[in-house]
C-alpha cells in the first residue's frame, strides 16, 4: 500500500499514473474513486471533487487513466477492448496500490462505462456502490456523429490548443480515445451483459441534452439490472453534469453516497 500524499504519481509497475487525494484517506474513512471522461484527466474535474469531500465527508481520489494528464503514455493505436482492460487491470492494482478500504466508483462517460465494467466483473465487496455520469452501455448513432464532430474540431478548430492544457502528450490522449470509436467496428461494442452482474446500488446522472448518448442508455441499466437504479436526469444539461449543473450534480451524487455508505455502516453495526 502507498502512503498518499495530496497529489503526486502513482507507480503501478508497467504504468505511472497522476493523481490528487482530497480528505481522509482510505484507512480512515470510505473513498471515492473518480474516474473521468474519455478526453478527461486530474485537472478537468475542476473543484467538484473537493466540494464532493467537504459535502460527504468521505476522502476523494482522483486519478488521470494512463495516455492522459500527467500520466504515462500509451501506444497507439488502443484495442476496441480498452475501457475492459482498464477494468480488468489497471483499475483492480490502482485499488490495491492506494490501500482501498470501501467506497463507491464514480465515472464520467468512459470513466462511467469502466467502473461498470469492474463491478460487473468483480465480486469487490469494498465497492458499496456506483455513481455513473453520462454512462455508454451501447453505441449509438449520436455518439458516433459528435465523435465525428469531436474530431473536426480538433483538427481544425481550438480543441487541440483547449486540451494540450491539460495533456503532456495531447495527441495520444484524443487520437487513444476518438480514433478507437471511429476507425474500428466499435458499434459491436455493447457491455449491457456486464450490467446484469452488477450487485451494487447504482445512480446514474444524465443530462438530457447530453451530445453523446440518449436516455436508452438509462433505458438499458433500468432493464438489465438486478440492483437498484436510481435516475437524476438533469433538463438543459448536455455531457458533462459536474460542470454544466454542478450544485444539482453534487447534491444528487452526495445524497446517494451518504445514502448508500451511512446506510451500510448503520446496518453492520446494528
Amino acid at each position: 500500500m502507498t502512503t498518499l500524499a495530496d497529489q503526486g504519481l502513482l507507480d503501478l509497475g508497467d504504468e505511472t499514473l497522476e493523481y490528487r487525494m482530497i480528505g481522509p484517506r482510505p484507512d480512515r474513512a470510505p473513498t471515492l474513486v473518480l474516474l473521468h471522461e474519455g478526453l478527461g484527466c486530474v485537472a478537468m474535474w475542476n473543484d467538484f471533487p473537493d466540494k464532493l469531500a467537504a459535502a460527504t465527508g468521505c476522502g476523494v481520489f482522483v486519478y488521470s487513466r494512463a495516455g492522459y494528464g500527467k500520466s504515462s503514455p500509451v501506444p497507439l493505436p488502443r484495442p476496441i477492448g480498452y475501457m475492459h482492460d482498464e477494468a480488468r487491470t489497471s483499475l483492480p492494482r490502482l485499488l490495491d496500490a492506494i490501500g482501498f478500504q470501501r467506497g463507491i466508483l464514480v465515472g464520467h462517460s468512459d470513466g462511467a462505462s469502466i467502473a461498470a465494467i469492474y463491478a460487473g466483473s468483480h465480486q469487490d465487496h469494498r465497492v458499496r456502490g456506483l455513481v455513473l455520469m453520462a454512462p455508454h452501455f451501447i453505441v449509438e448513432d449520436i455518439s458516433v456523429k459528435s465523435i465525428a464532430e469531436a474530431r473536426e474540431a480538433y483538427n481544425t478548430g481550438d480543441l487541440r490548443a483547449r486540451l494540450a492544457k491539460y495533456h503532456s502528450n495531447v495527441d495520444v490522449a484524443f487520437r487513444g480515445w476518438n480514433d478507437v470509436w471511429l476507425e474500428n467496428d466499435f458499434r459491436t461494442w455493447d457491455i449491457s451483459e456486464e450490467l446484469a452482474y452488477i450487485r451494487v446500488p447504482i445512480l446514474i446522472v444524465q443530462g438530457e441534452d447530453d451530445q453523446y448518448g440518449t436516455v436508452r442508455q438509462i433505458e438499458i441499466a433500468q432493464e438489465e439490472c438486478y440492483c437498484p437504479v436510481d435516475v437524476a436526469l438533469l433538463p438543459g444539461v448536455k455531457h458533462n453534469p459536474a460542470r454544466e449543473a454542478a450544485d444539482v450534480t453534487l447534491r444528487a451524487v452526495s445524497d446517494f453516497v451518504t445514502r448508500i455508505l451511512h446506510g451500510h455502516e448503520a446496518s453492520a453495526a446494528a
